[in-house]
């Protein structure tokens, strides 16, 4: 479970060995919630909140990951227990990797996977929407699908001895699918909520500014998971070595992006939106306390509570991705 504090004034500290989040409501009442600290995975919080030291050493004693996020989610600093948890090996074999026929393997399987997932996606809408089986919008979605297809054919048929050799023409590869994928999501969606595309900071209407957030509760997910599995998330095989870029963290979500998709689809998709979820900026949108409390609800429950078929057992999609992550870095040092 992921615990997120972003409401002005509220202070999280522990109280008989739980967390516990105090806050004052628009009365001015302190109001008080208690949470189990082996319940918790990640804390995350945004400014004008605060935690204790004692909230931090209990956090380290139940390896709960504390974030601190800017209000759009994305992950600014986080605290971590101080040792590594893991050999040095899987870092140094991971180097080795990124300029290594290994890093295009693994690179080729995540973009594979990911436009696996999402032509998936697309199929599952239009087997559930009657009216896009027929006609204008089934012509629409069939276009998208195959060249979507085509698409995965290309980055399928890639070879090189190491990921720079190649590592434009899978960029441009990956980002003429999503651009594709993203055309289709709009036109499926209910005219109030259609897109022009994809749209980061700040945010152009309420979809991007609910996806914006949902792929930053991602990206602090899959950092931690990687920690955990002793990868170093610098170090990435496709995107760019810049400074403090979590390169491996970039690489390593693609296969999982489909989950925030999928969980911001629903919410609009069921018309569980409105605009009081969002607040104006001078040139885009953002979501607001109420609109990251329904996100986070949704994505929690996606993520936590819906198990799905994974290798022949029922797990949560949070455990798929952690297993994911360790057998990654098994493969790195066998």
């Amino acid at each position: 479970m992921q615990l997120h504090v972003n409401t002005y004034g509220t202070y999280v500290h522990v109280k008989d060995e739980l967390f516990e989040i105090r806050r004052k409501n628009d009365k001015g009442e302190v109001e008080k919630k208690q949470y189990s600290a082996n319940k918790i995975t990640h804390i995350l919080l945004t400014t004008g909140t605060s935690l204790s030291t004692d909230a931090i050493k209990l956090a380290m004693k139940f390896n709960v990951d504390i974030v601190f996020a800017e209000q759009d989610g994305s992950p600014i600093g986080r605290v971590w227990h101080s040792k590594l948890g893991s050999t040095t090996k899987i870092r140094k074999c991971q180097l080795e990797a990124s300029l290594n026929a290994t890093g295009v393997k693994w690179t080729k399987e995540w973009l594979l996977t990911k436009l696996d997932n999402q032509l998936n996606f697309i199929k599952d809408l239009k087997k559930h929407r009657p009216q896009h089986r027929t006609g204008g919008p089934a012509d629409f979605l069939n276009d998208k699908i195959s060249r979507i297809e085509a698409l995965s054919v290309s980055i399928g048929s890639l070879e090189a001895t190491k990921v720079a050799e190649i590592a434009d023409t899978l960029r441009g590869l990956e980002g003429t699918a999503g651009r594709l994928y993203f055309e289709t999501l709009s036109f499926v969606m209910p005219p109030e909520y259609k897109f022009s595309g994809r749209s980061m900071r700040p945010a152009q209407g309420a979809f991007n500014a609910f996806l914006n957030y949902a792929y930053g509760i991602m990206y602090s997910k899959i950092e931690k998971t990687l920690i955990v599995a002793g990868i170093d998330p610098y170090v990435g095989f496709l995107h760019r070595d810049d400074y403090n870029q979590l390169s491996m963290v970039y690489d390593f979500i693609e296969p999982y992006r489909v989950y925030a998709d999928e969980v911001v689809f629903r919410l609009f998709s069921g018309k569980k939106v409105n605009k009081s979820h969002t607040d104006t900026l001078a040139n885009g949108l953002t979501l607001n306390a109420e609109g990251k409390a329904l996100l986070v609800t949704a994505f929690n429950k996606f993520m936590d509570d819906d198990p799905i078929r994974f290798r022949n057992r029922n797990l949560t999609r949070s455990h798929t991705i952690q297993l994911d992550a360790h057998n990654l870095a098994n493969s790195l040092i066998a």
